[in-house]
């Protein structure tokens, strides 16, 4: 088993005889499971993630779990405010979603918002002045609020940098989204938009639960962020109290 982790250890070092080392020991049979564990998850895995440290990767799967919630909430949204959709001009909720997805992601601003994103567009999709769709305003805005606060990326990898603070303050930015959302009515006393739902036929409050996701996602990443450079910073003392020189490769 040494040999095989010396010869892993040799073809990371050459890129260039990576596949030729993995063909090598598919096709002889590694008997030992350790070393087969290490070949199939290199097999499945894209090449983009030998660009990633466990922190990206982990960055890059919580971005992609909090847009899905976000397009979840998005759907449900459209069902309990079928007059936002009519606003939207598209037949279904789907195409209007697809529409608003695309803004996030290619992070193109969104016609019914005026070159609005983030914070801006929120307060605006939010406010008793906004007379277009809702629904897929307020989605937007928190979806490019998240993306900006993660320095206007969706991947990242070992090149990128993301600062914790913003991170913080984007899920503290959900909380207070999420008691907008609750809590701001028009001027006839009903909601602006209607979501969890408290009454003597039941109770609905999966939008609720579905942000909560999202702020626990966030704080997790916080936690890892910050305890990454801490690390670095405690590595870095390391070295000057024990009078070691930090490697260069």
């Amino acid at each position: 088993m040494a040999q095989g982790f010396a010869l892993f250890t040799s073809l990371i070092r050459r890129p260039c005889l990576l596949l030729a080392g993995l063909s090598m020991l598919l096709a002889t049979g590694c008997s030992q499971q350790q070393g087969s564990d290490i070949v199939t998850q290199l097999r499945e895995g894209t090449p983009q993630e030998f660009l990633q440290t466990s922190v990206d990767r982990m960055a890059t799967l919580t971005m992609r779990d909090n847009l899905d919630s976000l397009y979840l909430l998005m759907s449900k949204l459209y069902l309990r405010n079928p007059d936002e959709l009519k606003k939207s001009g598209f037949l279904d909720a789907q195409t209007a979603g697809k529409q608003v997805r695309l803004a996030i992601e290619q992070q193109q601003p969104l016609p019914t918002l005026g070159g609005k994103k983030d914070l801006a567009a929120l307060s605006y999709a939010m406010s008793p002045q906004f007379l277009g769709d809702r629904v897929g305003a307020f989605i937007y805005a928190i979806g490019s609020m998240l993306v900006t606060a993660h320095g206007n990326r969706i991947e990242f990898y070992m090149t990128d940098a993301i600062n914790p603070t913003f991170v913080n303050n984007a899920a503290r930015n959900i909380e207070k989204a999420t008691w907008i959302l609750s809590q701001r009515q028009n001027k006839n006393g009903e909601p602006l938009l209607f979501s969890n739902e408290i009454s003597e036929e039941g109770s609905n409050l999966s939008f609720a639960v579905e942000f909560g996701k999202i702020v626990a996602r966030l704080d997790l990443l916080t936690q890892m962020l910050d305890e990454r450079y801490r690390r670095i910073g405690l590595n870095y003392a390391q070295s000057l109290l024990f009078l070691n020189f930090l490697p260069v490769q």
